[in-house]
Order: C-alpha cells, then structure tokens, then sequence
C-alpha cells in the first residue's frame, strides 16, 4: 500500500461528509487507540503560551488626555507616590508600573484609558 501525504489526507477528507469522518475518527480510536480530538486539544495550550507574548511588561503613560486631575488620582492610587510626582508624570509621562504581569499591565491600561489617558505597554 502507498503512503499517503498529509495533504492528501486533508485532501481527501474535504471530500467526504461530516457523518464519514466521524467514521473515520471512530476507526481511528479503535485501531490505534488514540481519540485525534484529544491530541488536538492538547496541542491548544502550547499554541496559546507562544501567541500570549512576554510574561511581564511596563505600564507606560504616553498622554495623560483632557481629563488630567482623574489621571492623576490614578497615578497616587496605583503607585502609591505623592501628589508632586504623580503630576510630574501625569505633565511629562513616564512608567507607571514596571514588570507587571500581562493580566495586570492590560487591568492597569483599561483603567487609564477609561480616565482619558493614553497608554503604552512595552
């Protein structure tokens, strides 16, 4: 018997009906003793690690907006610093948060955008 390439395989099951490929995925099961559903959800997550980027990241204030003083009481909040440097950063820009986790530089991004402000995660 020849062999078969992937592609032909592909090729060959984009001809068949949906009810003749379950056919073939429950021949599969019992022939090798494998269900292919479960390798493919398996092989998901290693997908999903590489397209997530970098673990940590900084929160950088690009633009503070129209709505200055609410950018500012974010600054104070987040970075615990007084109200002179909170404003130095809101004016100039600057890092908010440096090596935040993805989850939190994106929490920390929706908050400042809501208040106005324009932010940058590098």
């Amino acid at each position: 018997m020849a062999k078969l390439s992937a592609q032909e395989i592909i090729d060959s099951l984009k001809e068949m009906t949906l009810l003749e490929i379950k056919e073939v995925v429950d021949l599969m099961k019992e022939e090798f003793g494998v269900d292919p559903s479960a390798v493919a959800v398996a092989a998901a997550p290693a997908a999903d690690a590489q397209e997530q980027g970098p673990s940590s990241q900084d929160v950088v204030l690009a633009s503070c907006g129209a709505n200055k003083i609410a950018v500012i009481k974010l600054i104070k909040e987040v970075t615990g610093l007084g109200l002179g440097d909170a404003k130095a950063i809101a004016d100039n820009g600057g890092v908010i948060k440096e090596k935040a986790s993805s989850d939190e530089a994106n929490e920390l991004k929706a908050k400042f955008e809501e208040a106005g402000a324009t932010i940058e995660l590098k």
